[in-house]
């Protein structure tokens, strides 16, 4: 980050355990902020309602060939041209496991962002362990336990606290859990790490049949590199300097690095089967939890929520074999 920057935890960079406290100190307000976030994109949504055992009607959804003839609606596929099939909703429990990155380079903030990086990792984290726990799901931290109802969220906002208070130094990393199989994670950092270090962890989750999400959240300038003239570039975790007679120069090859690495990790997640959403701190938070919701809820695999040309095309198929 450049050295005209302050530390946005009201310390300097190297004062760690100053910032872990800072932070934890500034939870409950984050709290709030996420049971605001939460509040904006709950109408209309229910819990994570998907397909399975159970006995309440969830949705109607088109006949697919791996469908026998007994699940079909005659009633509902009586008033269209295709056939449809009733699906119940599935009543299970779950549980997602939540890791938020509160390491120092999460403490950034330029001029473009509205918060530091940590900042909206957690209103992300916490906002979504309320949309989760609304639906009956269970939802705690790596190496907690997970809780259930109304008061989930908190619960978390204050192991969270007590982890980053009671720690000299958060890793940028996660950690390496016993995860119970079909389980799903949610892990929310800016991912600037190597990727050799961060795919070991990765899979090492993914080998335990948990399901994960990666939600990348990055400072606008850290893509864009606004910067121009002599500039002084300190890292957030060390000691190291970089001076730069002229930035700007340093754009194109910087961009062009950091688009192959977002790529790269986009790909890591695609080979193991997990989500990928990247997410800017100059943008409302609730669209990246809007997006969030829908990638727990498998929503993505809807045919009501597919691409308008996707879905259109598929309908001139399903017309012209019919």
């Amino acid at each position: 980050m450049p050295q005209s920057q302050d530390s946005p935890l009201g310390s300097p960079p190297n004062a760690l355990e100053s910032d872990a406290y800072a932070l934890a100190a500034n939870l409950p307000e984050l709290l709030v902020e996420a049971h605001r976030v939460a509040q904006t994109i709950t109408h209309g949504l229910h819990g994570r309602r998907r397909a399975g055992p159970g006995e309440t009607f969830w949705q109607f959804r088109h006949f697919e060939q791996s469908d026998t003839a007994g699940a079909i609606d005659w009633r509902r596929s009586a008033g269209s041209d295709h056939l449809f099939v009733r699906e119940h909703e599935w009543e299970a429990a779950h549980t997602v496991w939540i890791w938020l990155d509160v390491s120092p380079s999460m403490g950034f903030q330029s001029h473009l962002a509205q918060s530091t990086k940590a900042d909206r990792a957690v209103v992300l984290g916490l906002a979504m362990a309320e949309l989760l726990a609304r639906g009956g799901e269970r939802v705690g931290l790596f190496g907690g336990r997970p809780w259930t109802g109304r008061r989930a969220p908190r619960r978390i906002a204050e192991a969270l606290a007590q982890q980053v208070a009671g720690s000299e130094q958060q890793s940028s990393l996660p950690p390496q859990s016993a995860i119970s199989r079909f389980s799903e994670c949610l892990l929310v950092s800016d991912f600037i790490e190597p990727l050799e270090a961060m795919t070991p962890r990765f899979e090492q989750l993914a080998t335990q049949g948990v399901r994960g999400h990666l939600v990348q959240v990055l400072d606008p300038a850290e893509e864009t590199l606004p910067y121009a003239g002599r500039t002084e570039f300190t890292a957030s975790e060390g000691s190291e300097r970089v001076v730069a007679g002229r930035a700007e120069t340093l754009r194109e090859k910087y961009q062009a690095r950091m688009s192959a690495h977002r790529e790269a990790l986009a790909e890591t997640a695609r080979r193991l089967q997990w989500s990928f959403l990247p997410h800017h701190t100059d943008r409302p938070a609730e669209e990246a939890l809007l997006a969030l919701h829908a990638r727990l809820s498998g929503f993505e695999a809807d045919y009501r929520y597919r691409p308008a040309i996707e879905a259109q095309s598929d309908l001139k198929q399903d017309f012209a074999q019919s």
